[in-house]
């Protein structure tokens, strides 16, 4: 078996790129360290790189400083090439970032899983076809353990790249939101699983062609199978789900590269993103393995989907909202995607402000689900400058509902939605939902009374007699009301 040569300085640098790492995921817990849980990610991931550029560049062997300049070679290729397809990632990245829009944030991330997920194919790919680069061969035999390790690797790679384009196209809007549901589907899906498993242990001792095609192939199979039952109101789930899939397809690769770094990172990754999903399971009353198996709250996600006999409300104004508001002494905001596809935070962080200068007290409520990704209105938020000690999660806040004389509901269609209590065909039955309605008055924006949230299901808060309905664009709305409290 061939040796493998440690550099103790390049473990030294990706141990501290590690605990830079930990301190981000860290700082990323709370919107109030949020910049410099980032700023710890961007250090430890720069460490990273230059540690694997430096590591991998056989100074010794520098060729030429003539007209192409700086030409070392790494593994193949120059350092220039390498740093030209740096310098072009970089650019995308920075554009992407810069034009991309806050309520485009959940496609962005999903799309963001998909590459990862694509890397680590790649990688497993270029591995396979060529093990002798990589050391994890003799003779062309490939050791078991990276046999594993591979199989591995493209099979989380595979599932998350296909479920990461699944979700990216549900929540962009090039499907629908509703589940698509395949008879004898859970009997497909365990089969397919199987299959794979299976294969993955009969590579260890047979690393014939058709083997590793056979697992890349049914991994992009399965991750199709896995999302596409899965409905709209539990996307947020299925992101956090798909981010520790990248972690541990991330780590698997990082074991056939020998680096220290990725394995680090991706277990870190996998790990967080395991636990979020735990987390989120729990908010909306879902089991963690149904989850991981797909097509989870499927089977009666049809049902409710359109809305229900038109029933009698009332409709009012900016100025009634703004006198309402005025003669509250509590208000809690409880803001939704319909806020964040307007950009209304802005305008709500100036709403409140006016609310606090005449004497009311004015919180937020989060749902975790709220939005197209976990933390969506955390960061919207936080964007508008809104307090961090005015934010409160669902189970700080909930019990506050029935002494606060105005629930304001923006553009929160399925976290107020009493059916997920009472009604067991609903497709979000049995996840905590924000009990607006105890409130005395609750007022909520919505765009029409013809459309339906994420999930498809009508919510009857719309038509209860405490409330009062204020149709049209959310940020419009919100500065109308604001221009009234003047």
């Amino acid at each position: 078996m061939e040796q493998i040569t440690v550099n103790p300085w390049a473990s030294l640098a990706y141990l501290v790129a590690g605990v830079c790492f930990i301190l981000a995921l860290r700082g990323l817990s709370s919107p109030a360290t949020s910049q410099r849980g980032n700023r710890m990610g961007i250090i430890g991931m720069t460490i990273a790189v230059v540690t694997t550029l430096v590591t991998h560049v056989p100074f010794k062997d520098y060729q030429d400083f003539g007209q192409l300049g700086f030409i070392a070679h790494v593994d193949g290729l120059t350092l220039i090439e390498i740093l030209a397809a740096i310098g072009i990632g970089a650019a995308i990245g920075i554009t992407t970032a810069r034009k991309i829009a806050m309520t485009d944030m959940p496609q962005l991330v999903a799309a963001f899983h998909s590459l990862v997920g694509l890397a680590a194919v790649l990688v497993a790919c270029a591995a396979f076809l060529n093990p002798g680069a990589f050391g994890i061969a003799v003779d062309g035999l490939i050791f078991p353990q990276s046999r594993i390790e591979m199989g591995l690797g493209v099979a989380i790679g595979a599932i998350t790249f296909s479920g990461s384009v699944i979700a990216f196209l549900k929540l962009n809007g090039n499907m629908g939101g509703a589940p698509i549901l395949l008879p004898g589907r859970h009997v497909i899906n365990l089969g397919v699983l199987a299959a794979i498993l299976g294969l993955v242990g009969y590579f260890t001792i047979d690393q014939s062609a058709w083997v590793f095609w056979t697992i890349t192939v049914l991994s992009f199979a399965i991750g199709f199978l896995l999302i596409v039952p899965i409905g709209g109101a539990d996307m947020p789930v299925v992101v956090s789900m798909l981010n520790s899939y990248s972690g541990w397809a991330a780590a698997a690769m990082g074991f056939t590269l020998h680096n220290t770094a990725m394995i680090i990172t991706g277990a870190l990754v996998g790990s967080s993103g395991a636990i979020l999903s735990y987390i989120m399971c729990k908010a909306m009353n879902r089991s963690f393995l149904s989850v991981i198996a797909g097509g989870f709250g499927g089977e009666t996600a049809t049902a409710g989907g359109a809305p229900k006999e038109q029933r009698p409300w009332k409709r009012g104004s900016a100025e009634d909202a703004a006198f309402l508001l005025e003669q509250a002494e509590q208000v809690i905001i409880v803001p939704g995607y319909g806020m964040a596809v307007s950009q209304a935070q802005h305008a709500l962080r100036e709403m409140g402000d006016k609310l606090k200068a005449h004497g009311v007290r004015v919180k937020y409520a989060i749902h975790p689900v709220a939005g197209r990704m976990p933390g969506h209105m955390n960061v919207l938020l936080a964007e508008a400058n809104v307090p961090y000690d005015d934010v409160f999660e669902l189970e700080d806040i909930n019990s506050e509902f029935a002494q606060t004389d105005v629930a304001f509901v923006i553009g929160a269609n399925d976290v107020t939605n009493p059916a997920a209590k009472t009604d067991k065909t609903s497709p979000i039955y049995g996840m905590p939902v924000l009990d607006v309605g105890k409130a005395k008055t609750v007022l909520f924006i919505k765009r029409s009374m013809g459309g339906v949230g994420y999930a498809g299901v009508d919510n009857d808060v719309f038509y209860m007699d405490n409330t009062m309905m204020l149709l049209g664009d959310a940020k419009k709305m919100v500065e109308e009301i604001v221009k009234s409290l003047d």
